[in-house]
């Protein structure tokens, strides 16, 4: 318990860290919002009466530092983080709550089925260690995972997009022709258009789990405790995932919850290659606006979900080792 109330601290801190930065970088930038949306009203009379009201709106005042900083903690307790110019006047937290959920389906799982099948790859990989697998797959797989991201996403979009026309080339769903509503053409319509960037997200970096769980696995194979296991006349199986795997998935926990956290940010190359309406897309729209509140909010979640995942990996990692929880008790 003790551990536990020292860990969440840590995080609590590295959270009001992040939130003062996230603060403090914008107001550094020259300019203001005010007057990036002004620029979109060139030879229009805008009195300054409407320009002040503006500023209030996006949180510019000419108060003490401290006075807007108070301010601002207290927006974010309430859950106001401004209100966009890419789509003024919507506030920033419906649209982001709107994106959120695009990239959360498209790589969360993405991610969680690269990590899964990855891992098992690396197990079987170590274990019939020098055999064809271990030589030819392994090989194949990392010369997919050396192309540079783009390139294979490109070249998928272009030869099972445009050429064979087995996927959609972009969008979430067919805007077209099926409504954005809980029903089966809606569903069929968001794992067609899923498919071909999920796939592209696996390929690459599928190699990356296997590779570290197959090295770590040929480490954790010829410790004692296995050796003692496989001469006891355990099964093969029981050998290989109870006392091998979950020892050597240990370094892959943090790996994969970082991963987790990076799922929100590290979506920009994916979405804009396929245009899918996910955070990285709205990221995107709001630098090339100079859209501050919106940067703002969206670094603030990339920032949470990264801290809570690795949160999450602290309490993995204690439930898999015991010799962490010995060590920690």
């Amino acid at each position: 318990m003790r551990h536990l109330l020292r860990r969440t601290g840590f995080y609590l801190v590295a959270l009001w860290a992040s939130i003062t930065l996230n603060f403090i970088i914008p107001r550094l930038i020259p300019g203001d919002p005010t007057a990036a949306l002004m620029a979109r009203f060139q030879g229009q009379h805008v009195d300054n009466d409407t320009i002040n009201t503006l500023r209030i709106q996006f949180g510019i005042s000419n108060e003490p530092v401290l006075v807007q900083y108070v301010k601002y903690l207290n927006n974010l307790l309430h859950g106001n983080l401004g209100t966009s110019i890419t789509y003024f006047p919507s506030p920033v937290v419906p649209l982001i709550a709107e994106h959120l959920k695009w990239t959360l389906g498209l790589m969360g799982v993405a991610v969680i089925i690269s990590f899964t099948v990855g891992t098992l790859l690396g197990v079987l990989f170590s274990w019939k260690r020098g055999g064809w697998l271990d030589s030819f797959a392994l090989p194949t797989l990392t010369f997919f995972s050396a192309m540079p991201y783009f390139w294979l996403a490109l070249a998928l979009l272009y030869f099972l997009g445009f050429t064979l026309n087995l996927f959609p080339v972009e969008g979430g769903y067919d805007v077209l022709n099926v409504d954005p509503a809980w029903s089966g053409d809606f569903v069929s319509s968001v794992i067609q258009h899923a498919i071909l960037p999920a796939f592209t997200i696996v390929i690459s970096s599928i190699a990356g789990w296997t590779l570290s769980m197959r090295n770590t696995m040929l480490t954790t194979l010829s410790e004692d405790y296995v050796l003692m296991a496989e001469a006891k006349g355990l099964p093969t199986s029981q050998v290989m995932l109870r006392y091998a795997a979950r020892n050597a998935i240990l370094p892959s926990v943090t790996g994969f919850a970082m991963s987790i956290g990076f799922i929100v940010g590290g979506a920009i190359l994916t979405e804009i290659v396929f245009s899918y309406p996910g955070i990285g897309f709205l990221l995107l729209k709001a630098v090339n606006n100079l859209d501050y509140s919106l940067i703002q909010g969206v670094f603030l979640v990339i920032t949470i979900s990264v801290l809570l995942a690795n949160f999450l990996a602290d309490l993995v990692y204690t439930f898999l080792d015991p010799r962490v929880r010995q060590e920690r008790g």
